[in-house]
């Protein structure tokens, strides 16, 4: 399995009135390590070729993070078929190793002249695996 990760700083424009995260900010920590990881592995030629649309999307909330703390991102994909990846990003407090979030999501691999749905190729999942 190839695992991508990264870390982040929580800011003031994360923060809710609560004073935590604002779930919305986990949800788009997703789609940005998910694109993060797409980019440091398929060439810019690859990427021109194709894209991901986000066809499901499952989080699950663990434990709050509150302004300052750094979290580490992973993220992996579970699992390749026909035209759909199941990628798994798991966020954690730095200091604590608590996990704080962990989604599922489902992606579609797509021809992006077409915008069609395309069975993904073997260098593709290669990419990944």
């Amino acid at each position: 399995m190839n695992t991508f990760e990264t870390t982040l700083v929580v800011t003031k424009e994360h923060i809710d009135d609560l004073n935590h995260v604002n779930n919305v900010h986990y949800v788009q920590w997703v789609q940005d390590i998910a694109k993060a990881h797409w980019q440091s592995k398929a060439s810019a030629e690859i990427q021109n070729q194709y894209g991901w649309f986000l066809l499901s999307h499952f989080i699950e909330y663990k434990s709050a993070a509150f302004l300052n703390d750094i979290i580490n991102l992973k993220t992996y994909v579970a699992k390749a078929e026909g035209v759909k990846y199941t990628r798994i990003v798991e966020m954690y407090n730095a200091s604590t190793n608590k996990l704080l979030a962990k989604s599922e999501t489902i992606w579609c691999f797509v021809n992006t002249k077409t915008e069609r749905p395309t069975r993904i190729p073997k260098e593709i999942v290669d990419l990944f695996d």
